[in-house]
C-alpha cells in the first residue's frame, strides 16, 4: 500500500479562476507568483482537467506547466491535485455534443498521462474523480486507477462531490485507499455536516477538502452573516475572512480550505490569520451558522 501524501499547508490555492488574472497571463508572471506562493509555505495547489476557458481541455494546467518549465526548480516543491471524468459538451467529440461523465479505464488512462504532459510533472499526489459517474463500472476503473498508482504516475486517489455509497462502491473493490474527499463547505453551505458526508469522510480516513470556503465572496454579502463576521474580526483582530476560515478549523480534525483567491496581498492576509491562535468558541461557532441559515439548529 502506497504512502498517502499529506496536506501540509493551512489551505490549498485553488487554480479554478487563473484563467480571470490577466496579470499571471505569461508564463514568466505566473512562475514568479508560484515561487513566492511556495516560499510562503503554500506549495499545495488544486487544479481540474475543465479548468480554463478554452476549447481543449487543461487550459490552466498547461499554464501551470510552462511556468514550471521555467523555473525547473519548483517542481520538487509544488505538490498536485486534480480532478478528471467530466466532459463538457464542447469538448464531446460524439454526435450528441452532450456534457457528461466518463470514469472508464481508457479514458482516465489518457486522462492521467495528458494531466501530466500539460503540468510537466512526473507525478500527480492526488487524482480525484470529479464527480460520481451513473455509468461506473467499478472494478474496471479500480484497476486501472491501481496501476497508475504502481506506476507512479499518482500518488493517491480521491473523490469530489460523492455521496458515502458512492464512493464507497469504488473503494470495495479498490485495494489503495482512498485519501480525499473534495465538497463544498462554508459557513452558508453547511449542508455535507448534517447529511452524513462529512461525518463518513471522517468514518473512512478521509482527508476532506472544503472548496469555496468563503462562497466567492458571497458570504459576506449577507447580512446577518457579514454583520457577525466584522464584529468578531474586530475582536480577534483577524480579517472577517480569516473568521470564516476559523469557523472550518473549530471543527475537529476539520477540512483543509480550496482557498479561491489568487491575489498576493489576500492570500498573505489570510495566511496570517491561519496561523494566528485564534479560535472560535462554540457558541460563536452555531451564532455564525444560525446568522447564515436564518434558523436556529433544531
Amino acid at each position: 500500500m502506497s504512502e498517502l501524501p499529506i496536506i501540509d499547508s493551512p489551505f490549498v490555492l485553488g487554480m479554478r479562476n487563473l484563467h480571470q488574472h490577466p496579470r499571471l497571463a505569461s508564463p514568466e508572471a505566473f512562475a514568479s507568483w508560484l515561487e513566492a506562493r511556495v516560499d510562503e509555505g503554500l506549495h499545495w495547489f488544486d487544479h481540474a482537467d475543465i479548468y480554463g476557458d478554452g476549447d481543449q481541455n487543461g487550459d490552466t494546467e498547461r499554464h501551470f506547466g510552462a511556468a514550471l518549465s521555467l523555473r525547473p526548480g519548483l517542481r520538487d516543491k509544488v505538490r498536485i491535485i486534480t480532478k478528471t471524468c467530466i466532459v463538457p459538451a464542447a469538448r464531446d467529440r460524439s454526435p450528441f455534443q452532450v456534457k457528461h461523465y466518463d470514469s472508464s479505464p481508457g479514458y482516465l488512462a489518457q486522462a492521467i498521462d495528458s494531466a501530466l504532459q500539460r503540468l510537466g510533472v512526473d507525478r500527480i499526489d492526488h487524482l480525484l474523480l470529479h464527480r460520481p459517474d451513473p455509468l461506473l463500472d467499478a472494478e474496471p476503473t479500480a484497476h486501472a486507477l491501481e496501476a497508475a498508482i504502481d506506476a507512479g504516475k499518482i500518488g493517491a486517489v480521491g473523490v469530489s462531490n460523492h455521496l458515502p455509497a458512492q464512493w464507497r462502491r469504488l473503494q470495495a473493490v479498490l485495494e489503495h485507499p482512498l485519501s480525499i474527499n473534495q465538497f463544498e463547505l462554508s459557513i452558508a453551505r453547511s449542508e455535507a455536516l448534517f447529511d452524513g458526508r462529512w461525518d463518513a469522510s471522517s468514518q473512512d480516513g478521509m482527508l476532506a477538502l472544503a472548496y469555496s470556503p468563503l462562497c466567492g465572496g458571497r458570504l459576506f454579502e449577507g447580512v446577518l452573516v457579514n454583520q457577525m463576521l466584522r464584529q468578531l474580526s474586530e475582536q480577534s483582530g483577524v480579517s472577517a475572512a480569516g473568521v470564516a476560515l476559523a469557523w472550518l478549523k473549530r471543527i475537529p480534525n476539520g477540512p483543509v480550505p480550496v482557498i479561491g483567491t489568487l491575489r498576493p496581498n489576500r492570500i498573505q492576509a489570510l495566511l496570517e490569520d491561519t496561523r494566528s491562535d485564534f479560535e472560535l468558541e462554540r457558541t460563536a461557532w452555531f451564532a455564525l451558522l444560525e446568522s447564515a441559515r436564518a434558523h436556529r439548529v433544531l
